[in-house]
């Protein structure tokens, strides 16, 4: 009962307020949920996505609760637009704290189906534009406090069908992030992961469980029985990076209602 009553409490309270966040893929999905429950518990963010609308959209919803954003329209494959923009969110919103890459493509092919373009587009945005965000972002992040948080799949360590672009971008991904753990640690830097499993109302699941048979297979591949959901992948990107969670560095958690533990051939969201 205690303890139902400490993580009660923590998640009433504004745990980042005062902290500024940069997220690429802010404007919808996983992000944009992301952005939202950092925005209510105090944070300043910045969005970052390739269509301006979106974006838009997605900050005024922020405003409208009374959070704080602004929006920066790029492609993660472009290191100097992340650059720039993350020059501007400091001159906007001051030093910032967390960064979140969350910009991710997919489509389902078979290797002889995938064109070397269609590979490399999804290598370039899963793995390298994580790179280049993280990269870019380490001058404004070289500080005591820092966090870092990527998004994977279980596609980094399950290799399926139709997915070998995202199985080797997000596997790069993952060892990308132990690696700046080790690296960037020193400096005060935490970098961590999480990998969804299959999560409703997302377009990788749109793509990935198209009709309603694909639905009921992806759902019967997880132990209980059920998608997941971009709040609760929220609330853990929350716990994360906030100061609940300064000893820990380095990890992958999984947010997967356990469909890893049974090899699920269906990807996340």
């Amino acid at each position: 009962m205690l303890f139902l009553t400490f993580m009660s409490s923590i998640f009433r309270d504004r745990l980042l307020a005062g902290k500024v966040a940069f997220i690429t893929g802010g404007g919808s999905g996983i992000g944009q949920r992301m952005a939202e429950r950092f925005a209510t518990h105090g944070a300043k963010v910045m969005l970052a996505g390739r269509k301006q609308d979106k974006l838009d959209a997605a900050a005024a919803a922020i405003h409208a609760t009374g959070g704080a954003a602004a929006t920066a329209a790029l492609d993660v494959r472009d290191y100097g637009a992340i650059e720039a923009a993350l020059k501007r969110t400091r001159d906007v919103f001051g030093e910032i704290d967390i960064l979140v890459c969350a910009a991710a493509g997919n489509f389902p092919a078979p290797v002889v189906g995938m064109s070397a373009n269609g590979f490399k587009a999804v290598i370039d945005i899963d793995l390298n534009g994580t790179f280049n965000t993280c990269r870019a972002a380490y001058e404004h992040l070289k500080k005591p406090g820092a966090s870092i948080l990527s998004i994977s799949a279980n596609h980094a360590t399950q290799p399926i069908a139709y997915q070998a672009h995202v199985c080797a971008g997000k596997a790069g991904v993952e060892l990308l992030t132990k690696t700046l753990a080790i690296e960037w640690g020193p400096e005060g830097i935490r970098a961590n992961c999480i990998t969804p499993g299959p999560t409703d109302d997302t377009e990788g699941m749109r793509r990935l469980a198209p009709t309603e048979e694909a639905r009921r297979r992806a759902i019967a591949s997880v132990p209980l029985r059920r998608y997941g959901t971009k709040d609760e992948l929220a609330d853990l990107a929350l716990f994360l990076c906030s100061d609940a969670a300064t000893y820990i560095t380095g990890a992958v958690y999984l947010c997967d209602g356990g469909s890893s533990l049974l090899r699920s051939s269906i990807g996340a969201g």
